[in-house]
């Protein structure tokens, strides 16, 4: 099915990408952990410190078992605690689900994906050495590029400007809408389903 394994009875683990810390929880880059505190208030859970340097919520999702995590270790080192878990709890890659804020998607646009490349997101760049493969499914959280000759870098850890977060809890719901579609039916139903939903790209000021 696409890659990711079969639909089933199985374990997941739903990973998102961001940095630990009030100072940054309303950045771009938290968008991630965003999704994944939807996530939890949906299957009723408190994110717990877990041995692995993440906080996490076991527990069922839509049906599925799942472990939510948020990596406490900064985003340039995600990987190390993503690959504690996947091997704690013995989950394999592909059903490694990872979601991560995205430049080259417009703000507005979530996508799905199975593998590629990480297009410079370090977070993605650590969890793909760490699992030693980039075969796990992705929920791509469109943030769009920054305005001018703003650094990446920079624009990444700036909160959501005041016309995108009016939108923003929509988002939110939507992408975790994705993520439990896509451990319920798989990636090609879900990139069907939710790829032509998207909003009207809201440009970023300048």
């Amino acid at each position: 099915m696409s890659g990711i394994a079969e639909i089933g009875d199985q374990r997941w683990l739903l990973v998102g990408l961001g940095n630990p810390g009030p100072e940054y929880a309303g950045n771009r880059h938290n968008a991630g952990f965003m999704v994944l505190d939807e996530l939890a208030a949906r299957m009723g859970g408190r994110f717990k410190v877990h041995k692995s340097r993440a906080e996490v919520v076991e527990g069922r999702l839509a049906g599925a078992r799942a472990i939510l995590a948020k990596p406490l270790s900064y985003m340039n080192l995600s990987g190390g605690p993503v690959k504690a878990l996947a091997d704690f709890y013995k989950v394999v890659p592909a059903n490694v689900v990872v979601v991560h804020d995205e430049l080259d998607i417009p703000y507005g646009a979530l996508r799905a994906k199975l593998g590629g490349g990480d297009n410079g997101h370090n977070g993605l760049k650590s969890i793909t050495k760490s699992l030693g493969t980039r075969d796990y499914p992705r929920i791509r959280f469109g943030i769009g590029r920054p305005p001018g000759r703003m650094d990446p870098a920079a624009f990444v850890l700036k909160d959501f400007a005041t016309a995108e977060r009016k939108d923003l809890p929509f988002l939110v719901d939507r992408a975790a809408d994705m993520v439990e579609s896509l451990v319920t039916t798989g990636l090609e139903a879900t990139q069907n389903r939710f790829h032509a939903g998207d909003l009207n790209p809201v440009k970023p000021p300048r």
